[in-house]
């Protein structure tokens, strides 16, 4: 039986094939029967399972490959979650989510906690249920912690239960802001102010011109964003660096003032909400002296 509160939001730990089928067919497929719209965002692999376990009901589900689409944790919640939900504004959404999985990244891996906690608040108000299933038998232990402290209720096995280590989102948040490693000696720096707008977007040009013309345009737009906020919303200024990490380019914009705020409120397309989605991966780090976002966009 599943929550019928406005939203939802459960972990479910698996540890084989079959124990994600148990955990996961059987929610899909009473939300088809319900009529309630229903979105899965999980591997291929995990795909080709649920459809072959449903059958002609997998023609009814709404499937991305969460690998792809949410290769950028940032970007889960306003391009996939809330563009899903919004589709169907006047009905009860069922959702299975699978932000972490192994092979995650030491440097993804914050953002993926950021991502699950956020959803708490972004979804508050909603009706729906978020199931999000863990690899239990090949995640660390932490990973599983985090999960605990994300989602109010945690399904492992036959066991449903509230989660008793579930903690306050923005406290999450918190804890997660932790420093960004240092750019390299190599990277190139440049100052910016209102004047010189221009003239740093001719610079990221420049730089990407490897990338696809998209990209390139993808990226000056996501730098050209978090510049006017630190111009807007800082001291006036900040700074630019610009570095490759093999095929991808990492763009870093920081300045003294107290960055975006942390959430995701609706799809309007502004801020760090078009920051992510533009961008492969989006890092922030904020301290009493300012705030520092590092975005990578890869060939």
């Amino acid at each position: 039986m599943y929550s019928a509160t406005p939203f939802a939001h459960e972990a479910l730990f698996y540890r084989d094939e079959d124990d994600f089928l148990a955990g996961t067919a059987r929610f899909v497929a009473d939300g088809v029967r319900r009529g309630e719209p229903v979105l899965v965002a999980v591997s291929e692999a995990s795909i080709a399972l649920l459809r072959g376990e449903l059958g002609g009901e997998a023609d009814q589900v709404h499937f991305i490959d969460m690998t792809e689409a949410g290769r950028n944790p940032g970007r889960i919640i306003p391009g996939v979650l809330m563009a899903f939900s919004a589709s169907a504004p006047q009905l009860r959404v069922r959702m299975v989510g699978e932000p972490v999985w192994p092979g995650r990244s030491e440097l993804e891996y914050p953002a993926c906690v950021q991502h699950e906690a956020l959803i708490n608040t972004a979804f508050e108000g909603r009706s729906g249920t978020l199931l999000c299933p863990y690899d239990a038998s090949s995640l660390p232990e932490h990973v599983l912690e985090d999960a605990r402290r994300t989602h109010p209720v945690v399904i492992d096995g036959a066991r449903r239960i509230a989660s008793e280590w579930y903690t306050d989102p923005a406290g999450l948040v918190d804890i997660y802001n932790v420093p960004l490693p240092p750019p390299p000696m190599s990277a190139e720096q440049h100052n910016f102010s209102v004047g010189t707008l221009a003239h740093m977007r001719k610079l990221v040009t420049a730089y990407a011109n490897w990338l696809r013309r998209e990209q390139v345009e993808d990226l000056v737009l996501a730098v050209n964003e978090l510049a006017t906020n630190s111009i807007l919303h800082a001291s006036g200024r900040g700074v630019l660096r610009m570095w490759r990490e093999g095929d991808t380019i990492v763009c870093e914009v920081s300045d003294s003032g107290t960055g975006f705020p942390p959430s995701f409120t609706g799809l309007s397309g502004f801020g760090i909400v078009m920051v992510n989605l533009l961008c492969d991966l989006v890092r922030t780090h904020t301290s009493h002296s300012g705030t520092t976002v590092r975005v990578y966009l890869g060939r």
